[in-house]
């Protein structure tokens, strides 16, 4: 009796510790969307800069900016902005003709601490007010 209680006590133990079911589980990883954001580019005076050539990561080929200054990109991307035929904002000097160029959300805030390259400018960080420097006819990426 006592070799059959120990037997069944081990067959118990080992369907216990081993469980119902395979030990394949199946774990499903669901990718994340890029999320799409846009902004918009004005100038100093509140007006929307329409028909700035643009193209980021994602794109295919090179967009213009809307009739509101609107431009959208994937979070995360690069955007490459050729400001050819703008004068530049080297020294943010409003008064020397300069063309200050604000990034802003839809709701008019400055998207500052962005960082940005410029061909013949150098690098930088959009100010607290969205504005950045560059110079004339500039080619800049935004480090969105």
């Amino acid at each position: 009796m006592n070799k059959k209680f120990i037997l069944t006590s081990l067959i118990s133990a080992t369907l216990l510790l081993s469980g119902c079911g395979s030990s394949d589980d199946t774990v499903v990883v669901v990718p994340v969307e890029p999320t799409l954001t846009t902004l918009f580019l004005i100038d100093s005076d509140g007006f929307s800069l329409a028909g700035v050539p643009y193209i980021c990561d994602s794109m295919e080929f090179a967009q213009h900016t809307l009739n509101n200054g609107e431009f959208s990109f994937l979070v995360g991307e690069n955007c490459f902005f050729d400001f050819n035929g703008y004068r530049g904002n080297y020294n943010s000097d409003p008064y020397n003709g300069d063309d200050i160029i604000h990034i802003v959300s839809d709701i008019n805030t400055p998207a500052n601490g962005v960082e940005y390259s410029c061909d013949s400018f150098g690098a930088g960080i959009t100010f607290e007010d969205g504005s950045f420097d560059y110079n004339a006819n500039d080619a800049c990426v935004f480090y969105l």
